[in-house]
């Protein structure tokens, strides 16, 4: 049966941020736009990613704080009665926030015009893409366009020897580990960065013994030592057993528990009702006839330049598809771009930073440059660096909160004082980030934050005064 065939002028490939942000702003511009998405609206972001694991991290924060309560720990005098845990009611009001952000951006594309195909889509060409009906009686249907958008995204990344599904469903990813109908009794995390953290804490909090795997030396490799100190003693205080310098090995004979070997080359057994594997993220660029465009290739990310165009005319790319860093905010900068740069406009991917959050507990978020990236700078640009940090303890509001641990750091250039990049550790840091990221892309220095009057008492005084002991200046430490 021939296929039907239909025309547009933008066709976007994925609805997650990247996609429905492209789609919107695209259509804002009078570009006639169409979006392909085989699964849910918002991708993995909201439906498998950002927005259910940080609603279960905060119903296990106040489950944790109840049990605190329960058990007479509690220093601000609260004491409750028995503690019990309804996991279903928190599943669905965690489904419930989930629902209502995708059928959000379901409504604002409606709104705006966008026609959005809920379908698998496989490219023939760079001006065509197919999509089948489930009907085996239908058509297939191809659509048209002068402009294409590839916005699929990434998928969860495994281990050869540690298989999702392996253990008679033992062995999980992040999409089945925010999704447990029971608490587990005793949870493996492999992969000791900031999906496997995050996770590993929110089901401790919420009763489960929890030890984490991790082949590296270190926790949260890529932060810092000092960022990462508070958040390994909150871990030990959780109670969560840590395994640095250990290699997965795979799981027993019984498929009851993971072997892996220690640093000294022993085998040893871990015995886990769910085996958590989070051990990153890769584009997804198989099953939806990519290869076709044969596009330049970064590793397994598809190569763009500065305006996430790809090596083939009027084909762009965006989001976790294109590598490093995969983040949500990321991708949706980037599509808004895209769709401003086929309307005619000026535009270039350039941010001055891309601040990074990690959910932890504490917190951590960092901006901009690292010490070590902005040493390497200096080194090579020849001047010297100014580095301070103020401590969370010397904050009230942070006392206030019962949250006196991390800090808040700005490194900057010791001749102009412009700031260079921004890193802070604590209980709700994340808030922080748009500071961060603000002062770093208007090219702010440090007398221009310092000198800022910072509403008391709030966490954000900590940047202030950050700025103020870079300049000799601190007033309360």
């Amino acid at each position: 049966m021939p296929p039907v065939y239909s025309q547009t002028q933008l066709l976007i490939i994925g609805g997650g941020p990247g996609g429905y942000v492209a789609a919107l702003r695209a259509a804002q511009l009078g570009i006639q736009t169409t979006l392909i998405e085989g699964a849910q609206l918002g991708g993995t972001c909201l439906n498998i990613g950002c927005i259910p694991s940080k609603a279960l991290i905060h119903a296990a924060e106040a489950y944790a704080q109840a049990a605190e309560q329960a058990g007479g720990r509690s220093v601000l005098g609260i004491r409750s009665g028995e503690l019990t845990l309804d996991l279903a009611t928190t599943q669905a009001w965690k489904a419930g926030i989930v629902n209502k952000l995708t059928t959000g951006v379901a409504a604002l594309l409606k709104k705006h015009g966008v026609k959005v195909i809920q379908a698998w889509a496989e490219i023939v060409d760079g001006k065509t893409v197919e999509i089948r009906s489930a009907a085996s009686d239908q058509a297939p249907q191809r659509i048209q366009c002068a402009h294409l958008l590839l916005a699929a995204g990434s998928q969860e990344q495994a281990l050869p020897s540690l298989p999702f599904g392996a253990g008679q469903g033992r062995v999980v990813s992040s999409t089945e580990a925010l999704s447990f109908a029971e608490v587990p009794r005793e949870l493996v995390v492999v992969g000791a960065g900031y999906i496997g953290l995050e996770l590993g804490t929110a089901w401790r909090k919420l009763g489960a013994q929890v030890t984490v795997v991790e082949a590296q030396d270190r926790l949260l490799p890529a932060y810092d030592a000092e960022l990462v100190r508070p958040v390994a003693q909150s871990l030990a205080g959780l109670g969560i057993k840590t395994l640095l310098s250990h290699r997965v090995e795979g799981l027993n004979a019984e498929g009851t528990a993971l072997s892996v070997r220690d640093p000294q080359g022993q085998l040893v057994e871990l015995p886990a009702d769910k085996i958590l594997v989070a051990v990153g993220r890769r584009p997804r660029i198989e099953g939806w006839g990519l290869e076709r465009l044969m596009l330049d290739m970064a590793g397994r990310a598809v190569r763009v330049d500065a305006q996430c165009r790809t090596s083939m005319k009027d084909v762009w790319a965006i989001g976790d598809l294109v590598g490093e860093p995969l983040l949500a905010h990321r991708a949706m900068a980037q599509g808004e771009m895209v769709a401003e740069l086929i309307a005619g406009k000026k535009r270039r991917f350039e941010p001055s930073s891309i601040p990074a959050v990690c959910f932890t507990d504490p917190e951590i978020v960092q901006a901009g440059h690292t010490p070590a990236s902005a040493e390497a700078l200096a080194l090579a640009q020849g001047f010297k660096l100014l580095q301070a940090q103020f401590p969370f303890a010397a904050n009230g509001r942070a006392l206030s909160l019962e949250s006196p641990e991390g800090f808040v750091r700005v490194l900057a250039r010791a001749d102009n004082h412009l700031i260079l990049g921004w890193q802070a550790v604590g209980a709700a840091v994340s808030e922080l980030s748009a500071a961060f990221g603000l002062s770093l892309e208007m090219g702010a220095t440090l007398e221009d934050v310092a000198h800022t009057i910072h509403a008391h008492p709030t966490l954000g005084e900590a940047v202030q005064e950050a700025c103020l002991r870079a300049l000799g200046q601190a007033l309360h430490i």
